[in-house]
């Protein structure tokens, strides 16, 4: 494989971690692939000048915000979808899989800004690290206003080296070119994602439109078109591929339930995020509607008091859990979590999948929901 060609540099991460093993089913193995994968990549794209121009800045914060954590989990359904259907392991596949690491980094990063949002796997979201970057400096205007336009641009960079990772993974074109298309659609639904959120927040706050969020802006990018990415890139028959959404979107689905749960209930010790912002922000869950649409009116009265409120203090946080706790949105939203994870379990039996594809998919399902970060 040509090297140069995939804008890598060997030297930046060990070479034993990018190449084949055995049979690589251990998530962690792979996920460290993936990691090297990423820092060999940004290695490659480090500023090669001296001083400081603004680029330096920019490629220490993102390499670090890359390589700080996350659960790797849409490089893993791509590589499972692969090895799914007779992809054999190697260096491109895993190059190709990283590259949806820094889709989901322009993701992260403009979801941060839209929600304005102060932490992100346990550290400053990349707006704040860019506003406490001016205000140490002294510089003129706005250190918020400076903060959100950087990790704007940020977020737009990850995109096109998501792009350029994929398309120099060093597979061959008609592979890249079946992808293409799922990328595409990938790319657009996120998008429309997280323009329904925005309206969804100024909206009826109804469970189907809370859904529908769900859906688009996390789930098929999570699950559905990974999975499908791989197993179109290894060659599955387009029937197949279709199919495949039956376990990705359910369990795509139950994995922003949890996730959704965890806003609200998770210890910010383990999550790494506030289980503050979503209440402060208001965020449409389906957790929230359920709950206003069970609750007494005393009850819906103080989650439109407290709910949305910039201002909430743990205390008001604390009046809210017990108010959802209460109508039984979190007993209903554990039911939606778990049935979805059940008929997604159900569509992965019914797929043509190699075995041990099979078995990592599955393994991969009960990571998704039964977590606590």
């Amino acid at each position: 494989m040509d090297t140069d060609r995939l804008g890598i540099c060997l030297d930046a991460a060990p070479r034993e971690a990018l190449t084949r093993t055995a049979e690589p089913t251990d998530p962690a193995l792979l996920r460290a692939r993936f990691d090297a994968a990423l820092a060999a990549f940004l290695h490659e794209r480090r500023p090669g000048r001296p001083g400081d121009d603004g680029t330096d800045a920019v490629h220490t914060v993102l390499r670090r915000f890359v390589l700080a954590g996350g659960k790797r989990l849409r490089p893993l359904f791509c590589y499972w979808g692969w090895r799914g259907f007779g992809g054999t392991d190697g260096t491109p596949i895993v190059v190709a899989a990283a590259a949806l690491e820094l889709f989901h980094a322009f993701a992260l990063i403009h979801d941060d800004i839209v929600d304005r949002s102060d932490r992100r796997r346990g550290r400053p979201t990349v707006h704040r690290v860019f506003a406490e970057r001016h205000v140490r400096a002294g510089w003129r205007g706005d250190p918020e206003a400076y903060g959100r336009q950087a990790a704007l641009l940020c977020g737009d960079l990850c995109a096109a080296w998501s792009a350029q990772m994929f398309h120099g993974c060093g597979l061959a074109t008609e592979r890249l070119r079946r992808g293409h298309a799922l990328l595409a659609r990938m790319r657009a639904e996120v998008i429309a994602g997280e323009y329904l959120d925005v309206v969804a927040a100024a909206g009826d706050g109804s469970v189907e439109s809370a859904l529908a969020v769900v859906r688009l802006k996390t789930a098929r990018y999570t699950v559905t078109r990974p999975v499908q990415l791989g197993a179109a890139l290894a060659g599955a028959d387009p029937d197949v591929v279709a199919a495949l959404a039956g376990f990705g979107d359910p369990l795509g689905d139950a994995f922003q339930l949890r996730d959704d749960l965890l806003g609200v209930f998770g210890d910010p010790a383990v999550t790494g995020k506030s289980n503050l912002d979503d209440l402060r922000e208001g965020k449409p869950t389906v957790l929230m509607a359920l709950a206003r649409a069970a609750a007494g009116p005393a009850e819906v009265a103080r989650l439109r008091a407290l709910v949305g409120d910039p201002a909430l203090d743990p205390a008001g946080a604390a009046e809210v859990r017990e108010i959802v706790e209460a109508s039984g949105a979190r007993a209903a939203v554990e039911r939606m979590i778990r049935s979805r994870a059940d008929a997604a379990l159900a569509a992965l039996d019914g797929l043509p999948l190699a075995g041990s594809a099979r078995t990592a998919l599955a393994g991969l399902a009960a990571r998704a929901v039964d977590r606590r970060r």
